[in-house]
């Protein structure tokens, strides 16, 4: 087995990490170990990496890839869980933490994952492979629910049509495979809307999977906890994919580096609150031409990093 993924944003990312040879760094989404290598060759023998992931073929292969490296750990968790981690290991604090977030080119190559609208596969969408799949979701959920998934995590235009025309086809058979769902989702939809660039499937596919694996929720809580366990001029990088992840980074950096909230017309400060955080990125990086040439899938994602004042 392989863990296959192309590591978007590599170099940017590390680089506004600014690692510290002897520092502590987490990356909470390892994955296949692209960002972790990279932290690593910066860190000297006093330096330590975490590396966590929920997925455990990403599990497998880290400490492959890592398994002469004393001063790494590698740790099967949900990043969300990152204060019992870190408590585990006897670690207070770090100097820094990455978030790569959404799924991986394996996840989304590997057939039996059930990520992908190209492949034809069980239904699955589980990072962990435990849980909730997006089988259950699609074959048990009632058609307000599938509504309202589909419309406020993929920002589906035909949501109410898709959820009806599940609960429908589930009522002559049990909904298996992932062709089964896309032939729903293109049966849904008009043909002009079947003509529209990306495939049609997209933000169906991506509704289920951030709520198969609580994926919004999770970060809000993750980057919060996150945040706590940064030493003094620690920073936290944060690559996103699609606009909800990005709306919640970019909302809860600016609150952090925000300061003083007294209303504008207040002569003086009176709540006396001082920024937490001062932005590294002011706005978002993107991808350079030459990734997006090698690289595609790298297209939406967004780079944004604070540093822990």
């Amino acid at each position: 087995m392989e863990f296959l993924h192309k590591t978007v944003l590599l170099e940017e990312s590390v680089d506004f990490l600014n690692v510290k040879p002897d520092g502590i760094y987490v990356d909470a989404t390892a994955g296949g170990g692209g960002h972790s290598r990279a932290i690593l060759e910066n860190l000297n023998s006093n330096g330590k990496l975490v590396c966590i992931d929920q997925d455990p073929d990403a599990i497998k292969i880290l400490k492959e890839k890592f398994k002469n490296q004393e001063n790494v750990f590698i740790i099967k968790d949900n990043f969300v869980n990152i204060n019992s981690v870190l408590s585990n290991l006897n670690i207070p604090f770090v100097d820094g933490v990455i978030f790569d977030l959404g799924v991986s080119s394996y996840q989304l190559d590997e057939e039996k994952r059930g990520f992908s609208y190209h492949k034809d596969s069980v239904l699955d969408m589980r990072m962990s492979k435990e849980g909730l799949s997006a089988k259950d979701f699609v074959n048990s959920f009632s058609i307000e629910d599938i509504f309202r998934v589909i419309r406020d995590y993929g920002e589906e235009k035909y949501a109410y049509l898709i959820a009806k025309n599940i609960v429908k086809e589930r009522s002559k058979k049990v909904i298996e495979n992932t062709f089964d769902l896309v032939k729903i989702i293109k049966d849904s939809m008009p043909q002009k809307a079947l003509k529209e660039k990306g495939h049609p499937a997209r933000r169906t596919f991506q509704a289920i999977r951030i709520y198969v694996n609580s994926e919004l929720k999770i970060l809000e809580k993750s980057l919060a906890l996150s945040f706590e366990k940064l030493s003094s001029l620690g920073r936290m990088a944060v690559i996103t994919f699609h606009s909800l992840e990005d709306r919640i980074v970019k909302r809860f950096f600016s609150s952090l580096s925000r300061g003083c909230t007294c209303p504008p017309d207040f002569p003086v400060c009176v709540c006396e609150k001082s920024p937490l955080a001062r932005l590294v990125t002011k706005k978002a990086v993107k991808p350079s031409f030459e990734e997006l040439e090698k690289n595609p899938r790298s297209r939406s994602a967004k780079l944004r990093v604070c540093e822990k004042i």
